[in-house]
């Protein structure tokens, strides 16, 4: 299991010491998500600043872009890293495909499916110099003149990473894709109930074993060095399960584990009642969703839980108080718990 740093919603201009200390700290992977900030220029930066490291977006929307638009995007990173770069793409929701980027709304899994083809298609066009010719239901690419033809590059398979909730699209990651973004709103009765078994279920379709697609997951942890930073930590990510919670489109976790509060959770965001959302979320639950435990037994907690599910793991909601020696601690205790 690889362990990843997640860039929190900084400045693009913190990217390359970020990247840099988490090198230092012993991280294998440094991603980022589309937040605040594009999620690809964050890692032009780190991956000119440090080069141990691999390199991806966690997700990035895809919808807004066109295909044409990202695969140049990935094609220069995977120059720049030397083949370390991880395209990690995503619907979003509706709303704000809708609302916030202005796009449509159309056959979100099916698109996606065609948009991951599209790709291919564009970059096997570079890379051996064939005439671009690719028609879908959604994305139509038959023109690629010299003059905009970027040339081949040494590392040119660049794995594809989707964002899934529910079976259908956990089965098209496993059958097109080469891994897939667990969201960080899930238990472990919904990873094995729902999520792996059409993750493997997609990869068989395609001939392909289940470990050739990679899970990959930033996994809520409750933890500190005291009772009042474990505290602390606990009213953080009850904040974040309850919003998560409130969201129509994860509704199926709380379906799996027969939790009834999404409703209530819903109308209270619609009221902005952000901060009573947390106390409907007891004590059962943040275990079931998270990760709770004393710092110094925290490495072994997250193995035993994710331990031949997960083929990358980042920790959502780390505490950035901690010192680069107590981050590589934990990373140590990680890695040796999973050995």
């Amino acid at each position: 299991m690889k362990l990843d740093f997640y860039m929190p919603a900084a400045p693009i201009d913190e990217a390359g010491p970020l990247a840099r200390w988490a090198a230092d700290v012993g991280f294998d992977g440094f991603f980022t998500a589309e937040i605040k900030h594009d999620p690809f220029l964050p890692l032009a930066v780190g991956a000119a600043h440090e080069n141990r490291l691999e390199y991806g977006t966690g997700i990035a929307v895809a919808f807004p872009r066109s295909p044409m638009t990202t695969a140049y995007l990935a094609w220069d990173l995977a120059a720049l890293t030397g083949g370390r770069f991880l395209l990690g793409l995503g619907t979003q929701v509706k709303a704000h495909i809708v609302r916030r980027f202005s796009g449509e709304w159309v056959s979100p899994g099916p698109r996606l499916a065609e948009y991951v083809a599209a790709l291919r298609a564009i970059w096997a066009s570079w890379q051996n110099g064939d005439p671009l010719k690719f028609e879908g239901d959604h994305y139509s690419f038959s023109l690629m003149t010299p003059f905009f033809d970027p040339g081949p590059v040494e590392n040119p398979a660049i794995p594809i990473y989707i964002a899934a909730v529910g079976t259908w699209m956990s089965r098209m990651a496993g059958e097109v894709c080469d891994g897939l973004h667990v969201h960080p709103f899930h238990t472990i009765r919904y990873l094995d109930g729902s999520v792996l078994p059409a993750l493997s279920a997609g990869a068989a379709r395609a001939g392909k074993s289940p470990n050739d697609v990679v899970a990959a997951a930033s996994v809520f942890v409750v933890t500190g060095r005291n009772e009042k930073e474990l505290e602390e930590s606990k009213l953080r990510v009850r904040s974040q399960i309850a919003f998560y919670a409130s969201t129509p489109t994860y509704r199926s976790v709380l379906e799996m584990e027969g939790w009834d509060f999404g409703d209530r959770l819903s109308a209270m965001s619609r009221t902005g009642q952000w901060a009573a959302m947390a106390d409907l979320i007891s004590d059962e639950v943040l275990s079931e969703v998270a990760v709770v435990a004393p710092l110094d037994e925290l490495g072994g907690a997250v193995a035993a839980r994710y331990r031949g599910r997960l083929g990358r793991l980042a920790f959502y909601a780390g505490e950035p108080s901690w010192t680069a020696d107590q981050w590589g601690t934990l990373l140590e205790s990680t890695r040796r718990a999973l050995s």
